[in-house]
């Protein structure tokens, strides 16, 4: 895996008009890696990922993506670098009224040249790659909530993003199908290199997957560590941290 900064945030500032969310967030995330942003309820990580993301504006600080400032490019541009990047959202978000292929195509459609043959023959690779093939049919209506999880996936796929983001992938899930999706997550960066954004609070899939992880929290209004999940399990100095880690057996250590 390549270890070279590709996304990098230098004190991130978030606020809803004068409510502050975060400050003074500062974390880089290589490329190739799969990076969580994590804390407790309330604590702003779908936010900090929306600014990541190029949808939300920062109130201060920047975020810098193969070293150009996304909130400092025009519109156009930024548009551009948001194309770069696929989101598999909470809920999987799929239209209801198109099949599992309709929904993969209809990025394709809207910001590629390839023909409906090329399309098509897309969809089903994308469909195949997360274990949906033979699918391209159906509907959401008509798939269980995992499935419909990897489905999402494809679609964020469409594009061949560089970075692809995640928020709460596990909601809803079943621990079998939640451990299944974070297998999946971990497949497709090792196959297509990927960087991998995760928004959760779920332990076991910040283990699983995690290379590297920012730790936000809702009442210092600013992060309290960076680093490896199990590092700062065992050995962050900061209480909060740990006690979130261990599902608060880090008030029993001597």
């Amino acid at each position: 895996m390549s270890q070279d900064i590709h996304i990098e945030v230098r004190d991130l500032q978030l606020a809803y008009g004068d409510f502050l969310i975060q400050q003074n967030l500062n974390f880089s995330i290589r490329r190739g890696e799969v990076f969580v942003i994590m804390g407790g309820s309330g604590c702003g990580k779908t936010t900090a990922l929306r600014s990541i993301m190029g949808l939300k504006s920062p109130a201060a600080g920047e975020v810098l993506i193969n070293g150009n400032s996304v909130w400092d490019m025009d519109p156009a541009a930024r548009e551009q670098v948001k194309r770069n990047m696929g989101v598999m959202f909470q809920q999987g978000a799929l239209w209801s009224s198109l099949t599992l292929a309709e929904n993969i195509a209809l990025p394709l459609q809207m910001f590629s040249d390839n023909s409906s043959a090329d399309i098509a023959e897309i969809c089903a690779l994308k469909l195949s790659l997360v274990g949906l093939a033979g699918f391209e049919d159906y509907y959401p209506s008509e798939i269980s909530g995992g499935m419909h999880k990897r489905a999402g996936l494809a679609r964020a796929m469409a594009l061949d993003p560089d970075i692809l983001c995640f928020d709460e992938p596990s909601a809803g899930l079943d621990p079998l199908s939640s451990k299944l999706l974070d297998d999946l997550i971990m497949a497709l960066r090792d196959s297509l290199g990927t960087t991998v954004i995760v928004v959760t609070h779920e332990l076991a899939s910040i283990f699983a997957i995690a290379d590297n992880a920012v730790f936000l929290d809702a009442t210092a209004k600013t992060q309290l560590a960076v680093g490896k999940p199990g590092e700062l399990r065992d050995e962050c100095a900061n209480f909060t941290v740990r006690n979130f880690l261990t599902r608060g057996a880090a008030g029993n250590d001597a």
